[in-house]
């Protein structure tokens, strides 16, 4: 990962805070989230950018978790016209259609138990990979499963804010 100051991270850190906002939004749909970082700028390395993120989605609450979930679409279906779902499931492009129908109903399964879309770092997963995680996190608890949504859109805001710093 890059760690000290780029062209990325030079541009973020000046630009206007709703351009600044609004490419927040683009890596978490959480409100909270992006205004702790906005709050912090102008960050002196992605190192930081990426430490005050970590620390963000530690204090993220329950509702605010739920916010940055509907940021996100279902696994199998990324959101039409938006290539950063459609790049990050590549995993699932290449997958037969029983493992995408059984993709699907458990998803459904899950929605049902929790409330909310199977969350995962799905870059450079398989769809066997995800298919087998989602079928291991239907049997957690609520509280289980929502401590580790929280360390899969860690993992997520990572490797988008990555793209953020390292754009020329």
């Amino acid at each position: 990962m890059t760690s000290g100051s780029t062209p990325g991270l030079s541009r973020f850190n000046s630009s206007d805070e709703s351009a600044a906002q609004a490419e927040l939004h683009e890596v978490c749909a959480s409100s909270a989230w992006g205004s702790k970082l906005l709050a912090q700028r102008p960050f002196a390395s992605a190192e930081t950018l990426f430490t005050a993120s970590d620390a963000a989605m530690a204090e993220l609450t329950a509702d605010d978790l739920a916010e940055a979930m509907a940021g996100h679409p279902p696994i199998g279906r990324p959101k039409p016209g938006d290539p950063t779902s459609s790049r990050e499931q590549r995993g699932m492009a290449g997958a037969s259609e029983e493992l995408k129908k059984e993709m699907l109903e458990l998803n459904l399964a899950y929605q049902d138990k929790f409330g909310h879309v199977f969350l995962i770092c799905a870059t450079g997963a398989t769809a066997e990979q995800m298919l087998d995680a989602l079928k291991a996190r239907t049997g957690h608890t609520a509280e289980e499963e929502r401590e580790i949504v929280r360390i899969e859109l860690g993992k997520i805001n990572r490797i988008r804010l990555t793209r953020i710093v390292e754009a020329p």
